[in-house]
């Protein structure tokens, strides 16, 4: 992906969007894939991942990615804030269902994939554990920043029970798939793709990386991403491969390029 520098950024009207560049991090690709589906184009902005990204913390008040920056209105940095400026930018289907209950189903599920306490949060937590446990329990002798560890509840009690957390996510979304494929459907909502269906998609890549054909990404980072404990591993079912697969294949862009 073409990366232009937080400063070209600032001068620029449209759409910019803030990515951690050189590996798939999921809350970006699914950014990206919002984006694609909804046929809104964007320019990317570098960011570093783990770096202190002073340049756009100035501007976008965080040092996280991704944000979307939309002309001169405020940064946009939580996953349901893009997503609405996805739904408003965009044409095409509709990201959320056009009745209430489908929002609150689509939304709902969409927050226990990529919100706070979700899947993606449990998972990141679990990474952060075992890299903690390989340092013999020195947060301090790990290649993260301690500033990652106050942000995403980084504690020990955190970190201990993360892998249930995710697990019980993965089963609850497994369950929900084989009972909408025994309605006829192969989404999670509804009968057509909603933002849910693109989150679990792009979320799958912090337990199942796409093959390397379609995700070149770094092998160490692969292998991290394709590590956990037995259970874990089980948890990421044969249904839940298929969806991510199905909605690759049938929405988003692949290869993927980051």
């Amino acid at each position: 992906m073409d990366y232009i520098s937080c400063e070209d950024a600032i001068k620029l009207s449209g759409l910019r969007l803030v990515l951690s560049a050189g590996s798939p991090n999921p809350w970006g690709e699914s950014a990206k894939n919002l984006f694609h589906v909804k046929r809104v184009p964007f320019v990317a902005v570098r960011h570093q991942g783990m770096g202190d990204n002073n340049e756009i913390f100035a501007w976008t008040g965080t040092r996280n990615a991704p944000v979307a920056m939309f002309n001169d209105e405020k940064p946009r940095h939580a996953w349901i804030e893009i997503l609405y400026l996805a739904e408003r930018l965009g044409d095409g289907d509709p990201l959320l269902p056009v009745d209430r209950e489908g929002q609150i189903e689509s939304i709902g599920l969409s927050h226990q994939i990529c919100g706070e306490d979700g899947l993606g949060w449990n998972r990141r937590l679990d990474l952060f554990h075992m890299q903690v446990q390989a340092a013999g329990g020195d947060v301090t002798k790990t290649i993260l920043p301690a500033r990652m560890f106050r942000d995403f509840n980084g504690t020990p009690a955190g970190m201990a029970e993360s892998t249930g957390r995710a697990i019980e996510i993965l089963r609850m979304l497994d369950a929900r798939l084989v009972r909408q494929r025994a309605l006829g459907s192969k989404y999670l909502v509804g009968d057509h793709l909603t933002a849910c269906d693109i989150y679990l998609a792009s979320f799958m890549g912090m337990l199942a990386p796409l093959p390397p054909e379609v995700c070149p990404m770094p092998e160490m980072i692969r292998q991290f991403y394709c590590s956990g404990e037995v259970g874990l591993r089980q948890a990421v079912t044969p249904t839940l491969l298929a969806h991510r697969d199905f909605i690759y294949a049938s929405y988003l862009k692949l290869p993927m390029d980051f």
